[in-house]
Order: C-alpha cells, then sequence, then structure tokens
C-alpha cells in the first residue's frame, strides 16, 4: 500500500511539474546529452556502480555539520531511504536510460530532502562534493587523463539533468508548503461563523487590503452556499480604516450575496469609517448597516423568521402590600 502512495504521488508530483516525456527530453537536449556521451558513461559504468555505496556515505557525511540536515540524519528510518535511493541513483546514472522512471526516482530524492527540511545550498554542496568525489575516481582509473575527463564530462551532463529536477521538486514542496500555509492563514482571518440555520456571521478585524477583501468575499460566498443562508452579517467593529477598493469591493460582495439569494447586514461602522465612507462618495444606499453587532443579529433573525422577545424581568414584591425586602 506504502508503495502504490508512493507512486501516485510520484505521478502527481511529475504532472504537476509538466514533467511528461516531452518535458524530459527537452530537459536532456538542454544539458546537451548525446549518443557520445551515451558510449562515454557505459566505459565508466563498473567504477561508478563497484564505489555507489562508497560514494553515497560520502554524500551523507558531507551533511553531518549542518543544523538542515540534522532532521534527516537522525531520523534512522528516512536515513536508510535516503541512502538506498542515493545508490540507487548512482547505478542508474550509468545505466543508460533516462526516461520517466529515472526522472521520476530523482522527483522521489527531492521530496524526501525537502520534507526533511534540507535546504538547497546544503544539498547542492553536497552534490558537487559527490561529483567531485566521482570525477577523481574515474580520472584514477581512466586508461588516460584525457578519456577519463571526456568521460566524466559525459556523466557530468547527467548529473546536471538530475540537479535541475531534484532542486525544482524542492522549490516546489516549499511553495506548495507556503500556499497551505497562507491557505491556514486566510481560514484564521476570514472565520466565516453560523449562529443559527440560514444566518451567517463574518467578523472582521484589522486592516483591510484589497487582497484581504476578495479573500473575504470568497470565504463568505462558498459559506452562503454551503450553508444555503439567507442572511450573514458582516461585523467591521474592529476595522479602523478603509479605502476606495475596499469599500468598491464589499458593495461588490452585497451585491454577489443578493443574486445568491442572501441578505447582507453591516454592522459596527465606526464613525471614522463612516466619514470616510461618505468622502469617498462610495454609495450607501446599496448597504443595509445597523450600528451594533448586536442589533445587526436581532434584525438577521426576524429575517429568517425567527421572533425576537425582550426577555420578562420578575416582578419585585410591593412593601405597601407587606411583603418583606429581600
Amino acid at each position: 500500500m506504502a508503495e502504490h502512495a508512493s507512486l501516485a504521488q510520484d505521478a502527481d508530483v511529475a504532472h504537476e511539474m509538466g514533467l511528461n516525456p516531452p518535458a524530459i527530453e527537452r530537459r536532456l537536449r538542454a544539458v546537451g546529452l548525446g549518443q557520445d556521451d551515451m558510449v562515454r558513461i557505459a566505459r565508466i559504468r563498473d567504477e561508478v556502480v563497484g564505489h555507489a555505496t562508497e560514494y553515497a556515505s560520502a554524500f551523507f557525511n558531507y551533511l553531518q555539520p549542518f543544523d538542515d540536515a540534522r532532521d534527516l540524519l537522525r531520523n534512522r528510518e528516512l536515513i536508510e531511504q535516503a541512502r538506498r535511493l542515493k545508490v540507487e541513483h548512482l547505478h542508474a546514472m550509468v545505466a543508460g536510460n533516462y526516461g520517466s522512471d529515472y526522472a521520476q526516482q530523482r522527483l522521489r530524492l527531492g521530496m524526501l530532502y525537502s520534507r526533511a527540511h534540507l535546504e538547497i545550498p546544503t544539498f547542492m554542496g553536497a552534490f558537487h562534493n559527490l561529483l567531485r568525489m566521482i570525477g577523481a575516481g574515474v580520472l584514477k582509473n581512466a586508461r588516460s587523463s584525457g578519456e577519463g575527463f571526456e568521460d566524466f564530462m559525459a556523466l557530468e551532463k547527467v548529473a546536471f539533468f538530475d540537479l535541475a529536477l531534484i532542486t525544482d521538486v524542492m522549490v516546489l514542496d516549499r511553495e506548495r508548503t507556503i500556499r497551505r500555509q497562507q491557505e491556514a492563514i486566510r481560514e484564521l482571518s476570514t472565520p466565516v461563523l453560523q449562529l443559527r440555520d440560514r444566518l451567517l456571521m463574518l467578523p472582521i478585524i484589522g486592516m483591510i487590503d484589497t487582497h484581504r477583501a476578495r479573500m473575504l468575499t470568497e470565504s463568505l460566498l462558498h459559506a452562503i452556499r454551503a450553508n444555503r443562508a439567507k442572511v450573514a452579517v458582516i461585523d467591521v467593529t474592529g476595522v479602523a480604516a478603509v479605502d476606495t477598493k475596499v469599500a468598491n469591493h464589499i458593495l461588490q460582495t452585497v451585491a454577489a450575496a443578493k443574486l445568491m439569494g442572501a441578505t447582507v447586514i453591516v454592522t459596527g461602522i465606526s464613525a471614522e469609517v463612516a466619514q470616510t465612507l461618505v468622502n469617498l462618495g462610495v454609495d450607501l444606499n446599496k448597504l443595509r448597516t445597523i450600528g451594533d453587532l448586536q442589533g445587526g443579529i436581532e434584525e438577521a433573525e426576524q429575517l429568517i423568521g425567527y421572533q425576537v422577545v425582550a426577555p420578562v424581568r420578575e416582578a419585585r414584591p410591593s412593601l405597601l402590600n407587606g411583603a418583606t425586602p429581600p
């Protein structure tokens, strides 16, 4: 099951990156990999495969001093998986087949490094050190220095292909994390609350810019549809200032909600905000406003059919009737 899930994740990442066979072919052309290089790589295959475990150990040993590598190096299961994938990577580098399976293995390594919070500069340093060691081994065992240099330069083209894939997927995973964090912040900053059946409230606190106003609109409209709401109360008691764009956005929100069959009541407009809206020439006739949140909720309840009844105070006994005071 875990293997199937990993394969599905690899496919999702490849799809998000647009990493299809034509894209892989373009990447290979970009590093200049040709048929002559395949011949040269084949000449050093035994050297790389024979020392793959040693090279993989050198890669991870390089990471020891770096703080951002701690999560990777201290997690036994994770580091064992990373070592296994790195040895497989080195074997595949000299196998001569650089298609979709090869590319997805690079993506898997990149995702592992990213989830372990390994920073890209640290990874690139370890990768450069790995290439330096492989180059030294190739030159040492070559029939001539010229041939060894050419063989290593051919392998380096594959290495640059790998490096681009791994760093691309690390960047992609960082962007995914940032998007998730932004979504979480957006949900926290735009909480649409259901007070009653068909009645929603959106409390707004702090500064509102155009971007946040757009998020507020989206959250409210989605909640109106999801809850089949008839009335929504937007409370702006905690808003210190608005500009023309934000004010117009609120008006657009009211209009959009009306198209969805919901009435919007705006409550808590401060004197400063009210004066700003008037000075800006905003058409307040399109807004249904109530001075405070309590009044807005009471009106909203009446709109959806709830009867608002004032609490009945218990009559106090009269001293004239001989009652004993409390």
